[in-house]
């Protein structure tokens, strides 16, 4: 298959048949114009909407009685003809037109759910093992045989509960219960890969070589739900919800999984279904930027009129973004990231999505990024040799499997980190690895206190801790910060000022261990850091990961500010590792709404890289309206690093040492 474009736009076209017209406006030439506009190479239009109707005269979806002509074809002559790909959407979760006709095919979420026809607008959700699974499968080889185009998208497909009829019928079938959550999940995911084999036998019946991807989630460490899609497209609209720091953590597990994938976000000021809405230019430049510096492609959604008319305001919003992209791309092809820590997915090992499980992960990824370190997020499938140090946290239960995968990759001179209950048997509270310490059970007191053996910025005293922690004892290494109790815990018949009770001098214990090559936190402090975000939190355990890997570091970055970004690349065919640097300040707007409005130079950062040979050459590479510029950096080369001052970062600086 030919590789992804990179400066992909994603165009909605989500139509209610209560519209006075559809596709009146349509105009070829200024079609293309638009995308010629936004610099975009690809554009993925549709064939069927969440409404259920389709955009062209097939024979499988009711064509939307506003529409007069084929407008998917047209919309497909008008990109080949100025060589734009094309991907083909199609709706697979949602069919309002197919569920008003068949309501008993609708996914049921509990024993007693339904769904509200009445009062809530929306969409609802179809079960794939009902027949409209078939109906599904032959609109998509109805696309296919009649426009053969480049991709198919197919949207909200993910593992879904299901207890409709269908499904409780095959269940008994197969001897399973559904009142057992476990069975309920297995046929889930039974009912979901056999709906992603039968839409790929419905693509590849017409060709080999078309993309297909089913957007809906991607769990750690189940590579099964991705085996039948092409690649992934990560969809986080910082604006609707995601947060400016939730497509690192996205793209630092996809990178892992061998496939290309993009980063998704959109023009809207909030996101999808935003008629009118509108980021400034300088946040879509940015997310561009981060997509890229991330590894990612980059798609940019949009929402099509009715009546078939491309908003140029728009397409000139994208352009500001993308004639950068294209700009930079030889800086981004093909490059491998350099990682130094894992972060193991505590997903990926309890084979759970979401829940204590994602917020744990959630903060120690915010942490690592935070504090400038090179990471992924893996599952267990992932070799772990080449990273310097892993992290488990919080929820990071072991089998027999992976503790042995972990004792080989410590006795081989990895490092390891472990909070709360991680590290732990999965049915036992009883440690898997020797992190010199020994567990004594659950502390009483909710909230307690930490207090640090180390220099601090705040210096000893003793620090809130809003997280369940753990009592143990200290069997080798050093204590490198205590667990202090509180009074009390706070209840109706005895609670002190307003918040909670303070510490208890002199009630603490060993809570902080660190060994040579591990290192054992006895709060469940990831979860902590990504619900409060308290500093002392982020600097304990920035603490304990200078102190086991501070020396083996890829890259330092100093000055950067916390918001910063730093990743780091190698691209072999060009003989040159490139470091990218990113900041954009965000501002709170509205009702919780993270936006970019102003673009804040950052000046005298300081870089510290890995490089096997002496450069032949540092740089800088900037972009600003689409114009690339180099900029010489005076540097050191000593014991296999370079050492440069970057006197400034505008947006997205690209630091780039020739070799």
């Amino acid at each position: 298959m030919k590789p992804l474009r990179y400066r992909q736009v994603h165009l909605d076209f989500h139509t209610s048949p209560d519209v006075p017209s559809v596709g009146d406006k349509f105009d070829k030439k200024q079609f293309q114009d638009a995308i010629k506009a936004a610099h975009a190479d690809s554009i993925t239009i549709f064939a069927k909407c969440h409404h259920g109707w389709g955009y062209y005269p097939g024979k499988k979806t009711p064509m939307h009685p506003k529409l007069k002509f084929d407008l998917l074809k047209a919309q497909l002559e008008a990109c080949a003809e100025i060589g734009v790909n094309a991907p083909v959407y199609i709706s697979a979760g949602w069919d309002e037109v197919y569920c008003f006709e068949n309501p008993h095919h609708i996914n049921k979420t509990s024993p007693d759910g339904g769904y509200d026809f009445a009062t809530r607008p929306g969409w609802h959700r179809m079960c794939f093992n009902t027949p409209y699974l078939e109906y599904l499968a032959e609109q998509v080889e109805e696309v296919m045989q009649m426009y053969n185009p480049g991709g198919i998208f197919l949207d909200i497909s993910y593992p879904k509960v299901c207890y409709c009829n269908c499904c409780l019928k095959s269940m008994r079938e197969m001897g399973l219960d559904p009142m057992n959550a476990a069975d309920m999940a297995k046929h889930a995911d039974i009912v979901f890969e056999n709906y992603g084999r039968r839409i790929e036998q419905a693509v590849r019946k017409y060709n080999p070589d078309t993309t297909i991807f089913h957007n809906g989630f991607t769990t750690p460490g189940r590579r099964d739900h991705i085996s039948f899609q092409t690649h992934l497209e990560l969809e986080s609209l910082p604006t609707g919800g995601w947060g400016y720091d939730h497509f690192p953590m996205s793209a630092a597990y996809s990178r892992t999984l061998g496939m290309e994938y993009l980063g998704m976000t959109g023009k809207f000021h909030k996101s999808w279904g935003e008629f009118g809405g509108f980021k400034h230019p300088n946040a879509l430049r940015y997310e561009a930027a981060l997509s890229i510096s991330q590894g990612a492609k980059c798609s940019i959604g949009d929402q099509l009129h009715p009546n078939g008319e491309m908003n140029m305001s728009t397409y000139n919003l994208i352009g500001k973004a993308y004639a950068e992209v294209e700009a930079k791309e030889p800086y981004v092809r093909d490059a491998k990231h350099i990682a130094d820590v894992a972060i193991l997915s505590c997903e990926a090992l309890n084979h759970t999505r979401g829940g204590e499980f994602l917020t744990s992960d959630m903060g120690a990824s915010r942490i690592l990024l935070e504090g400038k370190y090179l990471f992924n997020i893996v599952d267990h499938f992932e070799d772990l040799t080449p990273y310097k140090l892993v992290i488990l946290a919080d929820y990071g239960r072991l089998d027999d499997a992976m503790a042995d995968k972990l004792k080989a990759y410590i006795a081989g001179g990895g490092k390891v980190i472990c909070s709360g209950k991680s590290g732990m048997k999965k049915d036992a509270d009883e440690f898997m690895l020797d992190l010199g310490v020994k567990y004594e059970g659950e502390n009483e007191f909710i909230p307690n206190y930490m207090i640090p053996e180390y220099e601090a910025i705040n210096g000893r005293t003793a620090y809130i801790m809003y997280q369940q922690a753990y009592n143990i004892s200290a069997t080798k290494g050093s204590v490198e910060a205590l667990l202090e109790d509180s009074y009390f815990n706070r209840t109706v018949e005895h609670f002190c000022s307003h918040q909670h009770t303070p510490n208890n001098p002199g009630a603490d214990r060993p809570a902080v261990v660190l060994t040579d090559n591990t290192a054992y936190i006895a709060w469940n402090i990831f979860t902590d850091y990504a619900k409060m975000g308290e500093y002392h939190v982020k600097e304990l355990v920035l603490h304990l990961v200078e102190s086991l890997i501070g020396d083996e570091r890829s890259v330092l970055v100093n000055n950067l500010p916390d918001r910063g970004v730093v990743t780091y690349t190698h691209q072999a065919a060009e003989n040159r590792y490139v470091a990218h640097l990113l900041f954009a300040h965000t501002s709170k707007r509205g009702d919780n709404v993270e936006i970019i409005e102003d673009i804040i130079p950052v000046y005298g950062v300081e870089l510290t890289a890995n490089v096997p040979t002496k450069p032949k050459r540092v740089y800088r590479v900037d972009c600003k309206d689409a114009k690339l510029t180099e900029t010489d950096i005076a540097y050191k080369y000593e014991n296999g690093k370079v050492i440069a001052n970057v006197d400034k970062v505008d947006l997205h600086s690209m630091v780039v040492i020739d070799i």
